[in-house]
């Protein structure tokens, strides 16, 4: 990802989260408070309606106990004269302005009904309407209890079919049951003023959920059946303790809020009401806020991304210049600038940058001056070592023939023997010093000619040792080989692959106390590709430093003092040239192999020992026999 996006992408990210919160709470705000406004409104306006319902109820109380106390009434009714109670009752009812009177025997017959017809007068009601069994009554007829609380109902009346608010109370003759007085008010006379109360369409239901009277639309059959709710749903409300919400629903083409409640009077719960409000003001209201506030954020949200695209510009356009700069500096252009002249920080970078790099490029100069300064000394060494190598020849050929004529003159002579044998293996180690130098010359020039054949890597360690036999016997030290006779054949100078294994024994043995033990084990390694033979030369020593571990294959490099070197080859802690495991690694590698070491660490009280790993490819043929 490009510096530009990591700078734009989070300050974008974190404008558009800012301003999809700030959005979602300002129109969630707007939108709750709102609804809540909407919810209080209708929570009220059901107050309003259970309120008006009271005011009614303690309307009817008055006018039946009006009707009650009227003299003689308890008389008649207990007679079962209808036409007197008639007479006493109707000039003081429609006085009261009633619009359903019913008187009830003791006995439970209907005495008297009068309901107001549609040309505003009172008619009195000649048959039975089957009030005397309804609800409202039948437990005054049961009980006989002049003290009963009064009763209410919503209730249908036969008579015009129209639905009635009802309220019964029991009549008494000094303290004595004399009968039944129910006053009712229509549900049509009711609403238009439940629904100038309360500020909001009234819809009531009785019995099951069915809607018997509403002020919103028309009050036919089809509308109420409209507005009809389940049973399940009409229980829930008429059970509640208070105004709940209902829903939101659609009338003429027009949306609406509803909550029901039950319609409670007294101790007795009537039915159940639903005030209704629309919901246009809401919506609009909302609708207008929301888009408002979504604009607001629009724009502001856009201002912040061009002023994060101008601000991003001032700090990556610097940057990919800089990063153009180091990309140019780092392919070996030194003489490339940034050119930044700014005052901030990033203008500070660029200049301790174009600073480094024309430091880089002076110190570079130096390097460059003195690497072929270093390279010539080299090669002066190189072609020193060489000459010297190859001018020392001759003298000790001459030397070592000398040697070998003396020793066989001096056979009788013992004393004079010891001094040719010593003045032989003198010339004999000059040899493998010079040959040494002649390898490392051969190794650094990259003329080392290889001469492979097949290899069985046992016969190699073998040979080298037999040359060592002696020294390990007369140091006591313990030389073992370990699965080298089940390696497959690998392709190899014999030559110069049993110089390899020489010097790694010879180290061995150098640095590995008197009885102590080496050993050159090895295995097979048909995991990697390609297939390669893994040879360790093991020893029981003083260990390497780790610090040491590659420094030690380098030319001239040896471990500890090199003055307190012994003199002899073999000798614990002899001395040498330090060519050995250069020679060694230079052939390995030339044979595409790798060698390396690894100890614990140096510590000639314990002894941790070092291990020599060489790694060689298999030779094909027996890759593929495998």
């Amino acid at each position: 990802m490009s510096i530009r996006l990591k700078v734009i992408l989070p300050y974008l990210l974190l404008t558009v989260v800012v301003a999809v919160t700030g959005v979602y709470v300002v129109t969630r705000l707007v939108s709750n408070t709102m609804q809540e406004r909407l919810t209080n409104q209708l929570l009220e306006a059901g107050r309003v309606v259970s309120d008006s319902f009271t005011r009614q109820e303690v309307s009817h109380v008055e006018t039946a106990r009006s009707v009650a106390f009227t003299a003689g009434l308890a008389d008649a009714l207990i007679r079962e004269d209808g036409d007197t109670a008639l007479a006493l009752v109707k000039p003081l009812f429609s006085g009261l302005g009633g619009e359903n009177l019913i008187l009830i025997s003791p006995n439970g017959n209907e005495l008297v009904h009068l309901i107001l017809n549609n040309n505003g007068e009172l008619e009195r009601v000649d048959r039975s309407t089957g009030a005397a069994g309804s609800p409202i009554v039948t437990p005054f007829l049961t009980r006989r209890n002049v003290e009963d609380p009064p009763r209410r109902a919503l209730g249908l009346n036969l008579v015009n079919n129209e639905y009635y608010y009802y309220t019964s109370l029991p009549v008494s003759s000094n303290g004595e049951f004399a009968g039944v007085v129910v006053i009712g008010t229509s549900i049509k006379v009711i609403l238009p003023s439940l629904k100038s109360t309360s500020l909001a369409d009234v819809i009531l239901y009785g019995g099951s959920g069915q809607a018997i009277g509403s002020t919103l639309g028309t009050a036919d059959s089809g509308t109420l059946q409209y507005f009809s709710i389940p049973e399940q749903e009409y229980k829930q409300a008429i059970l509640s303790k208070n105004i709940v919400d209902g829903n939101n629903f659609r009338f003429n083409e027009r949306e609406y809020s509803l909550a029901r409640g039950p319609l409670q009077v007294g101790d007795d719960r009537i039915g159940v009401f639903a005030v209704v409000l629309p919901l246009d003001f809401v919506i609009r209201s909302g609708a207008d806020s929301q888009t408002t506030y979504v604009v607001l954020f629009t724009v502001v949200f856009l201002f912040v991304i061009a002023i994060g695209y101008a601000v991003s510009r001032l700090i990556v356009n610097p940057l990919y210049s800089l990063m153009h700069t180091s990309q140019v500096v780092a392919s070996g252009n030194l003489e490339e600038r940034t050119g930044i002249q700014s005052s901030d920080e990033i203008g500070t970078l660029a200049t301790s940058f174009d600073e480094m790099t024309a430091r880089l490029q002076e110190r570079t100069r130096e390097l460059e001056n003195t690497n072929q300064l270093l390279k010539n000394i080299d090669k002066t060494k190189t072609n020193f070592i060489q000459i010297s190598a190859h001018e020392l020849r001759t003298p000790l050929t001459l030397i070592m023939g000398y040697s070998q004529m003396l020793e066989q003159d001096a056979k009788k002579d013992p004393e004079l023997l010891k001094l040719a044998q010593g003045i032989l293996g003198g010339a004999e180690r000059m040899t493998d010093i010079v040959d040494s130098m002649l390898d490392v010359s051969r190794i650094d020039s990259n003329a080392l000619a290889l001469k492979r054949s097949s290899q069985q890597i046992e016969m190699i360690i073998k040979k080298v040792q037999r040359g060592f036999q002696q020294a390990l016997e007369e140091r006591n030290i313990h030389f073992q080989m370990d699965g080298l006779s089940d390696l497959p054949l690998i392709s190899a100078d014999p030559d110069l692959m049993q110089k390899v294994f020489y010097h790694l024994v010879m180290n061995a043995i150098k640095f590995t106390p008197d009885g102590g033990s080496v050993t050159v084990s090895g295995k097979y390694l048909n995991g990697d590709r390609p297939p390669q033979v893994e040879v360790i030369v093991s020893d029981t020593g003083i260990g390497i430093d780790p610090g040491f571990s590659q420094t030690i294959f380098e030319k001239f490099q040896q471990t500890g003092e090199v003055l307190l070197h012994s003199s002899g080859k073999t000798k614990f802690k002899g001395g040498g040239p330090g060519l050995g495991l250069a020679i060694a690694r230079g052939i390995v590698e030339a044979h595409g192999g790798r060698i390396w070491v690894e100890s614990p660490g140096y510590n000639e009280q314990t002894n941790p020992g070092s291990r020599f790993f060489v790694r060689l490819p298999v030779e094909k043929t027996a890759e593929r026999e495998t």
